[in-house]
């Protein structure tokens, strides 16, 4: 059985901790909020971000952040503009050999970094993935069939994370493209958003086609731009 902790316990957070768990893991999910630590300890709910979600027990919450890093593996799963802040004031404790999941979408504002760059500055050492994918958190809390990437540069270290996380209705396929990973993550959103404006200004289907047609483009190219 393994140890996995899981930083940052929204929703999306403490839907990996339960398909995580059913897995046959150990899970410590780290919150910054004390009622949401409560809430999951003490009722097996998390309240504040995934109400009418019954969490198994044996999900241990808490608000230290060495607690979730004493781990086979951590998650990373904080808002992508605190991910640096949060990567820096857990790195004291952090063993170099335990790797980090990239469970965050999206880019840092001002240095337009991507989330593994950010990881890279803040724990240099560290060996890394990315899960990414088209996912709704309270689809996989409620254990419905899903199908993410988990995207790493070491075939061996992927393997072996993979062997954490995949499940019956959660199924992990391997990819070695981490920086295409990201930017599907990120710019889907962007692209899911212009599409509800069409929708909403009634501009009809070839407006939408044609949009998400560019969009993609657009996505390949600033893929390629970051190598």
């Amino acid at each position: 059985m393994s140890r996995i902790g899981i930083i940052g316990a929204g929703a999306w957070g403490t839907s990996l901790a339960s398909v995580l768990q059913r897995a046959g893991n150990d899970i410590v999910l780290q919150a910054h909020e004390a009622e949401t630590v409560d809430s999951i300890n003490v009722d097996h709910i998390n309240g504040p971000f995934l109400p009418g979600v019954l969490l198994d027990p044996k999900i241990y919450s808490t608000t230290k952040l060495d607690e979730a890093t004493n781990a086979d593996a951590v998650l990373l799963v904080t808002p992508a503009q605190h991910l640096r802040a949060v990567c820096e004031k857990a790195a004291p404790g952090w063993s170099d050999d335990v790797p980090a999941i990239i469970c965050t979408k999206g880019i840092e504002q001002n240095s337009y970094a991507l989330m593994s760059e950010v990881v890279a500055a803040t724990l240099p050492r560290k060996p890394m993935a990315v899960l990414s994918g088209p996912t709704f958190a309270i689809e996989v809390a409620r254990d419905l069939p899903t199908a993410v990437a988990l995207a790493c540069n070491d075939e061996a270290l992927g393997k072996i994370l993979m062997e954490y996380m995949n499940s019956r209705h959660f199924r992990i396929y391997r990819s070695g493209d981490v920086v295409g990973a990201q930017i599907g993550g990120a710019v889907k959103n962007v692209i899911a958003m212009a599409c509800g404006i069409v929708e909403g200004r009634g501009l009809g289907e070839n407006a939408r086609s044609a949009l998400v047609t560019r969009g993609l483009a657009e996505m390949i190219r600033l893929g390629v731009a970051k190598g």
